[in-house]
């Protein structure tokens, strides 16, 4: 990891810059892979996961006998566990259910907002090197709390042409309504243009790398929605003398061996945790499966030293990480002053990890710097504000002259005309009536 003293705040830009590739690096194979999909359709997504995951299954839908001979091959230990998670991310994002807002703006002007579920939404789960089950939690548990009626799920087979049985028997618990055998920048195209096999969708969610992340955001072009633009995972901690290195080292390695892309970041105001911490990691990734993936980002990632909360807090408020780990005596200073985080945890016992699995917080979050103007995954992300409104005869009476003022001042005169005719006809009623 590279250690930097006491950065001036006008290279922070370039120290903090993320190791990923721009939107234009790869725009073109995506929409290379887009066009065809869009003409093709199942024989485009076909050719491209021979081409990228060695493979061309049978089917592309999952078979119910797949599912049955998943549930089989899980253990009833990470079913136990997988259903702790379930609770938890339930009992969190159900309370984040909204009641019906209304009020009388003015007398005989009742105006009030509903949600709405997204009726189909697409779920993207990567299953390369790691297969992210613990991801469906996290998007299929509030879309159905949500109450989305089509719920379609695009994850790579492997070699075998199969889905990891994690997945689908997690699919299975959390009422996916399809699953697909598909993943990579195909399986974007996929549901964004529909195919024979695969539903086209209304937005989509999850994580990927920096293609199907660049995918995403091609998506938008073509009428989808999508959740944020959630690239490489990203892992800052700030930890002083009341850290432990120990646990700080294992939080930054535990993003680290997501994928060689993956930046981890600690800022600290004390030279002697930065040194006890490097040596941590060092001792920690010799023995990890992940060894070599691990390596990879650690070399591309950052021990930074400042002297204050201060500056550090400045500092981080511009990485705006998708990860936030607080390990000071002065939690609350950063508690009360960070503005710019996708998810933030608190407390040397307080892992990332916790908020990936089964602490009940959504681990599907801004990476890259979108923490500064985008929410990770709540309930709220699958659902649709709807406003409403009821005028009486009263109301349009007491509100109907600024709105002709207003639409003569702006040249719409069918919209005045559209008031006018309204007020001239209770007036003459009320002449009638007299």
């Amino acid at each position: 990891m590279r250690k930097i003293e006491n950065p001036q705040r006008n290279t922070w830009t370039e120290i903090l810059k993320r190791p990923t590739q721009t939107v234009a690096d790869i725009e073109n194979t995506v929409l290379t892979v887009f066009n065809e999909v869009q003409t093709e359709g199942d024989i485009a997504i076909a050719r491209y996961t021979e081409k990228f995951d060695k493979v061309v299954p049978e089917d592309i839908l999952v078979q119910k006998n797949e599912i049955e001979e998943a549930i089989g091959l899980v253990s009833q230990e990470l079913k136990d566990a997988i259903e702790v998670a379930k609770h938890n991310i339930e009992k969190f994002h159900n309370a984040q259910t909204t009641t019906r807002v209304t009020v009388e703006t003015t007398p005989g002007v009742s105006c009030w907002q509903e949600k709405r579920p997204i009726q189909k939404v697409g779920l993207y789960i990567p299953g390369g090197t790691a297969p992210l089950f613990s991801t469906i939690l996290m998007l299929a548990v509030p879309a159905m709390i949500a109450g989305c009626k089509e719920i379609v799920l695009c994850s790579p087979p492997n070699v075998e042409g199969k889905i990891h049985p994690a997945i689908l028997y997690t699919a299975n618990l959390c009422g996916v309504t399809k699953i697909c055998k598909v993943g990579g920048i195909q399986a974007i195209a996929g549901m964004t243009f529909g195919t024979a096999t695969i539903p086209q969708v209304y937005k989509i969610f999850g994580p990927g790398n920096q293609f199907v992340t660049v995918a995403k955001q091609l998506a938008t072009k073509f009428g989808v929605a999508i959740d944020m633009p959630a690239g490489p995972s990203e892992l800052l901690v700030v930890a002083d003398d009341t850290a432990n290195a120990a646990f700080v080292a294992s939080d930054l390695l535990s993003q680290a061996e997501h994928g060689k892309d993956s930046q981890v970041i600690l800022v600290s105001t004390s030279k002697a945790m930065i040194a006890a911490v490097e040596k941590e990691v060092e001792k920690q990734c010799k023995v990890l499966p992940r060894r070599e993936i691990a390596e990879v980002a650690i070399a591309h990632s950052k021990l930074i030293y400042v002297d204050t909360d201060k500056e550090a807090l400045a500092l981080i408020n511009e990485y705006g990480p998708e990860h936030f780990i607080v390990c000071v005596k002065d939690e609350d200073y950063y508690i009360d002053n960070i503005a710019n985080a996708g998810s933030v945890f608190i407390g040397n016992y307080t892992p990332e990890s916790a908020g990936d699995y089964a602490s009940g917080t959504n681990h599907t979050l801004p990476t890259n710097g979108y923490a500064k103007q985008y929410s990770g995954v709540n309930l709220d992300s699958f659902m649709k504000s709807m406003t409403f409104q009821k005028i009486s005869e009263k109301g349009i009476q007491a509100i109907g002259t600024a709105i002709e003022l207003m639409a003569e001042t702006e040249g719409l005169q069918a919209h005045k005309n559209a008031v006018t005719l309204r007020l001239k006809t209770l007036e003459t009623q009320n002449i009638a009536s007299q």
